[in-house]
């Protein structure tokens, strides 16, 4: 019962087992306090102030809470739960109406945390609907500022602010919790309904029933202050579930844009759009709330980042798309030869798709060959769940997945496919910018630590400050971050020590030691350990696991020192040096140590030039594109003869199974395969340079 104006407010007030204040909420514990009254506002009168208890699932009180509210597990033992206390609430205000002849009401709070950030999060969490009145209120503060101007800013306003801004003789002391607070808004609102102010309640805030599905274009402007990215969400989740865990608060139309992985399968993280910056930091409050089993990190992110991942110029899928209130589906593994009458014939007539023929969209290449992909619309959630129960049956001689889809994932896909070029073009050549003295380490004397469980925000800083003194022990260039595939750091760190005393001696002082607010390991390893994780490998208690990208006979090739790809040998570091100082201006200032590479020497390595995506570390070993002049430079200083087409690889995709080299062979017939001899470009063992040279006219990578 609410209306754009209202006859009468019921002042709520409530309070959680866990934070108080400006933190109400962001701790995700339950509701325990709930008191209210009700005011009508024509008369000026109010009704009979109620105060509840609320029995949580969880007894368990914060110090806070105990402190502030005088409240103890045993009493709240005997309370309703909270879908009960909701129902009495909804009861006691309806009879309250009554005596004053009223039949409409809005809620007023004190600020946004205890409706959005509380009672909608919690009543989804625990799968029952909140009234409609819950989806209007007034924010007390925002009121407050509009009659007194001259007051503090909203975000800083409080109960107790606004009582001494207007004189209000009220003592907290004399009141228990919550019936002090309710008492205390009544007052005000009824110095801002006096003579004086004549404050007039018009404009209520609104929380959305549910969430708006809608394209996004690339042409649109996005403001950065109302975007988040999430991380770690479940690779099933869709954008209803990511609406539900942000319960309460305002996403913009079509705002929840799940992110795809080089392969097109959805990475875990998504980012989501707020209709303003006011409900995107209300959000950022619900880092590391959970969606079930998981908790979920939330991050700030950009306009262009949500632009990237939901924009889309297509004129096809703006049509599409152009269907409001959808449900989408995403359809994976079709046959290549599927028509769209093989497709509605295998969702049948008990799932009908929106439009016919209409509601379906295939996914292709630039030249129009099918990817296998297509997305299909439903107007209502009985037919898409009819739908999805037909995942992985059969289709012809394939079976079909079938997943919950977004808007931003079908302009997603449709960007990825339409943007791949036909004919892939050669990466430019690539330099190391290794300084010349620096080696990654090799030997089994164990002078390096491992450090694992590092936060993820972590930086060699961070690192350097958990060492404490020890950071005079370590080797110049002797921190190495661990990145993951996705290049965000992984958690783990190598650093070399200058002896396997020091590195005993810091395994021994640092291990379980808080950074931030996790303990991390520490242990003692070998420079060949932390080499062969370097380069993809895994180390774990069962030993040493070779990198991906090598076989195992000849992972053993590589145990004595690391490999610089042949293509990267070509050139040398020396063309993107700065000139080396002369002894004398060298002299005049003393050596510095060096925990990592110069800002210029920061770069992440070419992830799919040479190896499948291994963890490596940036502060390692770095690659930029060389240009012209700079390879030039190298083959003139060094002498060494350059290849007309250095690093010319071939990726060829879509090779039937059965595929041989013989195949491959008469494919290319008539054009020139790699050169023969790898001799004068690298030093390598003669195991490892038989991997590199078999067969005899073909580089293995």
């Amino acid at each position: 019962m609410t209306a754009s104006h209202s006859d009468s407010l019921v002042v709520l007030f409530g309070a959680t087992a866990g934070a108080y204040g400006a933190k109400l909420g962001s701790d995700e514990r339950e509701l325990i306090l709930l008191v209210w009254q009700v005011v009508d506002l024509p008369s000026k009168k109010v009704g009979t102030l109620h105060k509840s208890l609320v029995k949580a699932d969880n007894l368990e009180l914060s110090d806070q809470c105990r402190e502030v509210s005088g409240l103890t597990p045993e009493g709240l033992g005997k309370a309703e739960p909270l879908d009960r206390v909701l129902q009495q609430f909804i009861q006691l205000v309806s009879s309250d109406l009554k005596v004053f002849g009223r039949n409409s009401y809005t809620l007023c709070s004190d600020g946004q945390l205890l409706i959005r950030q509380v009672l909608h999060p919690e009543t989804s969490k625990k799968n029952f609907l909140l009234s409609e009145c819950f989806y209007s209120f007034y924010d007390l503060r925002k009121e407050f500022h509009t009659c007194y101007p001259s007051s503090a800013a909203v975000k800083d306003q409080t109960i107790k602010t606004m009582a001494e801004y207007l004189g209000l003789g009220t003592d907290e002391a004399e009141e228990d919790f919550g019936v002090w607070q309710v008492k205390t808004m009544v007052a005000i609102i009824f110095s801002m309904l006096s003579e004086n102010c004549d404050h007039i309640f018009t404009d209520p805030e609104t929380v959305k029933y549910k969430y708006e599905t809608g394209p996004c274009s690339k042409s649109e402007t996005v403001d950065s202050e109302t975007v988040i990215r999430a991380r770690g969400l479940p690779w099933q989740s869709s954008d209803q579930d990511i609406a539900r865990f942000f319960k309460g608060l305002n996403i913009a139309k079509g705002g929840v844009a799940l992110c795809l992985n080089a392969q097109g399968r959805r990475n875990g993280e998504a980012l989501v759009r707020f209709v303003n910056s006011e409900q995107r930091d209300l959000a950022l409050e619900r880092h590391k709330h959970h969606m079930g089993s998981r908790y979920i990190e939330v991050y700030k992110a950009t306009g262009e980042e949500f632009l990237k991942i939901a924009g889309g110029t297509s004129n096809e899928v703006a049509q599409f798309l152009s269907k409001e209130n959808q449900v989408i589906i995403r359809m994976r593994g079709l046959p290549f030869t599927a028509t769209q009458e093989d497709v509605l014939g295998f969702l049948g007539p008990e799932c009908p798709v929106t439009g016919g023929k209409e509601g379906l969209l295939f996914v292709k290449y630039p030249d129009g060959r099918p990817t296998g992909d297509a997305f299909v619309l439903f107007s209502c959630e009985e037919y898409a769940q009819n739908a999805l129960k037909k995942h992985k049956e059969i289709l012809g001689k394939r079976y079909i997945e079938l997943f919950r889809s977004t808007a931003a994932e079908v302009q997603q896909v449709l960007n990825r496919y339409m943007s791949t070029p036909l004919i892939p073009t050669l990466p430019t050549p690539i330099i190391p910018v290794i300084p010349p003295p620096y080696t990654i380490a090799t030997g089994s004397i164990r002078d390096c630590v491992r450090l694992r469980g590092l936060p993820y925000t972590a930086g060699i800083d961070d690192i350097l400050d958990f060492m404490g003194d020890a950071t005079a022990d370590i080797k110049p260039h002797g921190v190495h971050m661990v990145l993951n595939q996705q290049g965000r750091p992984s958690g783990d760190a190598f650093i070399q020590m200058k002896s396997a005393d020091k590195a005993f001696m810091v395994a021994q002082k640092c291990h379980k030691k808080m950074m931030k607010d996790r303990y991390v390991e520490v242990f003692q390893c070998s420079g060949e350990e932390m080499n062969f994780v370097l380069m993809g490998g895994t180390l774990n208690r069962s030993g040493l696991s070779p990198p991906p990208c090598l076989s195992p006979p000849a992972y053993a090739a590589f145990q004595t020192a690391a490999v610089i790809p042949a293509e990267a040998a070509l050139y040398q570091p020396q063309a993107l040096l700065p000139t080396a100082r002369t002894p004398q201006a060298s002299a005049a200032a003393p050596p510095a140590v060096t925990y990592y590479p110069a800002q210029a020497a920061q770069l992440y390595m070419n992830y799919t030039a040479y190896y499948p995506s291994p963890p490596v570390s940036p502060t390692t070993v770095g690659y930029l594109t060389a240009p012209p002049g700079a390879v030039a430079a190298a083959a003139t200083a060094t002498h060494t003869p350059l290849l007309p087409q250095p690093g010319a690889l071939v990726r060829m995709q879509g090779l039937p199974y059965n595929t041989g080299m013989k195949e491959i062979l008469s494919f290319f017939q008539g054009y020139q395969y790699a050169p023969d001899d790898y001799n004068g470009l690298i030093q390598l063992s003669e195991q490892a340079r038989s991997v590199l040279q078999a067969p005899k006219e073909w580089v293995c990578l």
